[in-house]
């Protein structure tokens, strides 16, 4: 595992918030409003932006001040953008991989190892959407989780 930021974030309750690429429009209105509670409420959430409507959620978390974990589908990068660099400096983000640096294109195996890892540290998860049939839908199968 490779990491940037506070790794104390690991010890804090942690939501996970996963979705499939595609997903009806109703879905992505809940996942943007289950975002700002989870935001208001400061609860920690474990997250990536794969697909459209996670880099959504992510975007929408990272404006607050709640504590954040951010996982990669590949290595660490060596440059952020300003916003991610200030929440990791402001100990609120932590950027996390469960790949060596050298892996640097995502592809459908590291996104299933991201989601894997994902599910892993996470304490609860949530589901914007799994497709019927697809990736997601196959990792969650025999676990609990919250469905938007």
């Amino acid at each position: 595992m490779e990491y940037q930021g506070d790794i104390d974030l690991l010890k804090l309750h942690k939501t996970a918030f996963l979705s499939s690429q595609k997903c009806p429009a109703e879905v992505v209105l809940k996942s943007y409003e289950w975002a700002k509670k989870q935001r208001e409420a400061g609860n920690c959430i474990v997250c990536s932006n794969h697909s459209i409507i996670e880099k959504d959620v992510f975007e929408i978390l990272l404006r607050g001040t709640q504590p954040l974990i951010y996982v990669l589908p590949r290595g660490l990068k060596k440059q952020w953008d300003a916003d991610i660099n200030r929440a990791t400096e402001n100990k609120r983000l932590l950027i996390v991989t469960p790949f060596t640096p050298d892996i640097r294109r995502v592809t459908r195996d590291t996104s299933a190892k991201k989601n894997e890892f994902i599910v892993s540290i996470a304490d609860q998860i949530v589901v914007g959407y799994a497709n019927p049939g697809g990736q997601l839908e196959k990792l969650l199968r025999d676990r609990m989780y919250i469905s938007l």
